[in-house]
């Protein structure tokens, strides 16, 4: 682990980890990067989302999760992420955000854990 200075926390200790995932064989994401994407900084401490980033074609993709992700509790996503996308994302990409997020978090917790993601 770097020691970094993120955003919101200058000299905090951060995790930096991404998930993975492929979409739909139609969707543009495919085409043009080959998988899907989400990238995650969080804080060692809190646990918390400072940052984030994923693939996308449209900026408001990015911006619509990021909102969705940034300040949260890393760990405890899992626990309303399918019901919010189920309800507020209509993005043919739905179920790769939920894949990759919970490829993220298992590289995390390996991360946690001292071990390689």
């Amino acid at each position: 682990m770097n020691e970094c200075k993120p955003g919101s926390g200058a000299g905090a200790r951060t995790y930096f980890v991404i998930g993975e995932s492929r979409t739909n064989a139609d969707n543009a994401i495919t085409t043009i990067y080959g998988s899907f994407y989400l990238a995650f900084e969080v804080d060692e401490q809190s646990e918390q989302v400072l940052d984030f980033s994923c693939t996308h074609t449209l900026d408001l993709t990015e911006k619509f999760l990021k909102n969705l992700f940034v300040g949260q509790h890393f760990p405890s996503i899992d626990a309303w992420l399918e019901e919010v996308l189920e309800r507020r994302y209509g993005g043919s990409s739905r179920r790769a955000v939920l894949v990759s997020y919970r490829d993220a978090l298992k590289r995390y917790r390996t991360m946690r854990r001292g071990g390689n993601p």
